[in-house]
């Protein structure tokens, strides 16, 4: 205690500073530490400082608040059969109020759960699994001498092909790269994969005509060789093919879910796109009107 004042250092109003503890301070602290000695606490009271003393007193007051809480929320037992008049419907009510209790608490825990993202995801995550599938790799190579660099022996031959396979595999060119001479030959190759070349034909053909391959200079320059039926039939039905791909063809639009949705199905989107394109610009004040509602009679 101090000299000046009396004041004990486990009271409650120790910290005001004209306050001094007179008998029924020290029979309240006497029954704080005779309640924290029954609930089996082993610290000497008289040690503690004020602030663990006034943190217990806020866990026993929040334990108190808690117990009051579950009895509000327990049903009254109460014989329903002998209420009667106002007393019936006040009964209901409470039971009303503690049904509506339970459920907006129920519904309160769910929507946290909701809103919180989760910490790990459903089911292990990839960078996870490469470093696990990294780690089971490593021990086999240095169980068989190898380092991380030897790493491809571990592959089976259908593993190595697979791979092989997406390495051979060009990125599809965009822009002006479909203009280049690389592109343009790869067309010319993928045009020419299908057509059966003659070979006796071809040398018949070069035999007879002494200027087979003409220079500039030479006087039937610009002549088209004699060229049967079948093979311009078989052009022909080439360039036929080749029409019927390209109508057939296209690209793949992007889904955008920000944009709103106006249609019933994909051929109504269609038409939807169309009618936008050549109407949109005079319609933009009448939707924005019918969407904001002041295009509607009062």
């Amino acid at each position: 205690m101090d000299g000046e004042r009396r004041v004990h250092p486990d009271c409650i109003n120790a910290s005001n500073p004209y306050h001094e503890c007179v008998e029924y301070c020290f029979k309240k602290i006497a029954e704080a530490k005779a309640k924290l000695e029954k609930q089996g606490l082993v610290e000497a009271v008289s040690g503690q400082s004020r602030e663990s003393l006034a943190d217990k007193r806020i866990e026993e007051a929040s334990s108190e608040e808690e117990e009051e809480d579950e009895e509000d929320n327990q049903e009254p037992q109460v014989d329903v059969t002998k209420l009667t008049g106002r007393k019936k419907k006040l009964f209901e009510l409470k039971l009303k109020m503690n049904e509506a209790r339970k459920s907006n608490q129920t519904d309160v825990g769910s929507e946290k759960k909701k809103m919180e993202a989760p910490t790990e995801p459903k089911g292990i995550s990839k960078q996870k699994w490469v470093e696990a599938r990294q780690k089971k790799i490593g021990k086999i190579l240095d169980a068989n001498g190898l380092d991380m660099s030897k790493a491809y022996m571990l592959d089976t031959q259908e593993a190595a092909e697979t791979k092989y396979k997406k390495w051979e595999k060009e990125p599809t060119p965009s822009g002006w790269d479909v203009f280049n001479q690389k592109t343009l030959y790869n067309a010319y190759k993928k045009r020419t994969k299908n057509i059966q070349v003659d070979i006796e034909e071809y040398n018949r053909m070069r035999a007879a005509d002494p200027e087979f391959y003409r220079e500039a200079s030479s006087l039937q320059y610009g002549k088209a060789p004699k060229i049967s039926k079948d093979k311009i039939d078989k052009m022909a039905k080439e360039l036929h093919d080749r029409e019927e791909k390209r109508q057939e063809f296209s690209r793949r639009r992007k889904f955008r879910e920000e944009k709103d949705i106006d249609s019933i199905n994909d051929r109504n989107e269609h038409f939807n796109k169309k009618i936008e394109r050549a109407f949109g610009k005079y319609t933009l004040e009448i939707k924005n009107n019918l969407e904001r509602g002041t295009a509607l009679p009062d």
